[in-house]
């Protein structure tokens, strides 16, 4: 019940900066204006356009299906696109993703999965995302420079600081148990010192979550094809993934940027909003679209061109999982159900 609670307080969050953000930014516009130019826009590439978002869940469904293969736990690609579009939803509805693994964990356990192979598997994918995404705006930055004020660049330091952080983390939870340590020590004086409840237990949550990390130094040693696939995947995915934006500029009939320019922009527009601790991204990443792009589409089609990318990208396929959600709810109650009734019959 808490959980549910929780679940649709962040909904309720959710929705509320997604009014918000619109409001915001198409106050005093012409809607009307700006829904005919993204109606006008071309079906053709838009179809592209979702083509590309369907394969970026793919990529991970097949991700997470490799490393549970290697784990030895059984999982067909259907389950493990359920798994991929639960993650997005989840992560989407929550501050700085932080629901999506979680539920991920929670569904694969459902489905006979043990939480330590599922926790690997997820750690290790999003080692990955987290050294592709960088990797790649790092070089984007750079071609891209030309189009960069001191504000964006600014905001790009930051969210590839923060990005940065997290993977730094990730590295020496999984390969340093001594540093691991001393940061834990560190962060339960800090908490005692701000006489924070419950130390003694946040201690041992703490020393659990160490524990399952550093399983997965070995793995990695020992299945070095496994995460370079894994890598190699994921660099597919998020260039289809930005590759989004490209398609749209296509879709409104516009040329004279090549697709390498936009696809790193895009790169350069996720690195600096996707560390930023907001549900989905929403407020920034539109804001972000509409301070980068408004080089490339021309005034009259900038915001048409930011529904339109944000609606493929995100809103879209926010919609579609979490119909996909909705039905595991309701199966899973059903579930429950029987079980009560066997139950019942039998202590009758």
């Amino acid at each position: 019940m808490e959980k549910t609670k929780k679940m649709i307080r962040n909904l309720i969050l959710f929705i509320l900066l997604i009014i918000i953000t619109f409001y915001v930014i198409l106050k005093g516009q012409n809607i009307t204006e700006i829904l005919h130019i993204v109606r006008t826009a071309k079906k053709e590439f838009i179809l592209m356009a979702m083509i590309c978002m369907c394969l970026y869940l793919v990529c991970e469904a097949v991700n997470i299906g490799r490393t549970l293969k290697a784990l030895k736990e059984k999982s067909s690609f259907l389950k493990n696109l359920k798994y991929a579009l639960i993650g997005f939803f989840f992560s989407s509805i929550t501050p700085a993703a932080s629901g999506g693994q979680p539920m991920q964990i929670y569904y694969m356990y459902k489905d006979n999965i043990s939480v330590a192979n599922s926790t690997l598997a997820l750690l290790i994918n999003l080692s990955s995302v987290q050294i592709v995404t960088i990797s790649i705006a790092l070089g984007s930055v750079i071609l891209n420079y030309k189009y960069m004020n001191q504000a964006l660049i600014l905001f790009f330091v930051i969210g590839v600081g923060l990005n940065l952080t997290a993977l730094s983390l990730l590295l020496i939870s999984i390969f340093s148990k001594r540093m691991t340590r001393a940061l834990i020590n560190i962060t339960i004086k800090i908490l005692a010192f701000f006489k924070v409840k419950n130390i003694e237990e946040k201690q041992i949550k703490f020393e659990n979550e160490l524990n399952k990390y550093q399983n997965s130094a070995s793995y990695i040693k020992n299945n070095k094809m496994v995460i370079l696939k894994i890598v190699l995947t994921t660099y597919i995915q998020y260039i289809l993934f930005y590759a989004i934006s490209y398609f749209v500029y296509c879709s409104f009939g516009l040329k004279g940027h090549s697709i390498i320019e936009i696809v790193t922009l895009q790169s350069v527009l996720y690195a600096t909003v996707s560390g930023i601790p907001s549900p989905g991204a929403v407020g920034v990443s539109e804001g972000g679209f509409l301070a980068i792009f408004r080089q490339i589409f021309p005034d009259g089609m900038v915001k048409g061109a930011m529904l339109l990318n944000r609606g493929i990208s995100f809103y879209l396929f926010v919609l579609i999982s979490s119909i996909v959600v909705m039905v595991n709810v309701i199966r899973g109650k059903k579930e429950n159900e029987e079980i009560e009734t066997r139950e019942d019959k039998t202590s009758a």
